[in-house]
């Protein structure tokens, strides 16, 4: 009888070891994750930031030397019109 209830407290003890070992481990990997939920949300505002309409027209002056084109040399296609 003894060595049952001596089995039965080193059972309990093992049990609860573990439930602290995996309660840590989950802990560790909230902390992770919140960690990545963060840097996920930095991403988008970082790839936001890039593709600005601002930033992109900029780009197109400086780095392509592309410019708009003056009234007179823009030409209107009409779609109807060429499907006759």
């Amino acid at each position: 009888m003894i060595f049952v209830v001596l089995a039965s407290a080193v059972a309990v003890i093992e049990a609860k070891h573990e439930s602290r070992k995996r309660f840590v481990a989950l802990q560790v990997l909230e902390k992770a994750r919140d960690q990545m939920n963060v840097e996920w949300g930095q991403l988008q505002l970082e790839q936001g930031t890039w593709a600005t309409n601002s930033r992109v027209e900029r780009i197109a002056r400086e780095q392509l030397h592309m410019v708009i084109p003056k009234m007179e040399d823009v030409v209107i296609v009409n779609q109807a019109a060429q499907k006759k």
